[in-house]
């Protein structure tokens, strides 16, 4: 099974700035899903760049890809425009639920334009882009992804 971490950082990309996020998130990936082969790779925050790579993922075979970075109000936050321009269809309460509960710790949760949603049977999923933003918003939601490919995979419908 294969996965992807992407991160999409300009600090991190030239090398100004440690990706700290991009690991932590593969490390909780490999946790839940020992056997998973990880693609991580790391892009400026270039919109044409994250979408081919998005694209090439999702060709690639990767059943699940999570976007690291780049949902904020920046000007060059656009990783989730490049996320909608890729998939077919949208899976919004994962990102709903990732702000509501980061909310809960973090007011600036909701500041997130993160978006999830799918490309075929590939789900792609925004996180934000600090370490710790990331990792409470993916385990807040890891029980959902986890059903969510199944479902995407042609499996159960209803648990």
């Amino acid at each position: 099974m294969l996965f992807g971490v992407l991160t999409i950082s300009d600090r991190c990309s030239q090398g100004l700035l440690e990706d700290t996020a991009g690991p932590a998130v593969a490390a909780l990936l490999k946790q839940e899903w020992k056997d998973a082969e990880i693609f991580a790779g790391l892009l400026a925050d270039d919109e044409d760049a994250i979408e081919a790579t998005l694209k090439r993922l999702t060709e690639d075979g990767a059943v699940l890809v999570l976007t690291v970075g780049g949902t904020g109000l920046g000007p060059r936050d656009r990783t989730p425009e490049a996320t909608r321009r890729v998939i077919d269809r949208e899976a919004p309460g994962l990102a709903e639920a990732m702000r509501v509960l980061g909310a809960q710790r973090n007011p600036y949760a909701w500041l997130s334009r993160g978006v999830a949603g799918l490309k075929g049977a590939t789900l792609i999923v925004n996180l934000p882009g600090s370490e710790r933003g990331a990792e409470e918003s993916l385990t807040s939601i890891l029980g959902l992804i986890r059903h969510g490919l199944e479902i995407a995979a042609g499996g159960q419908t209803h648990p």
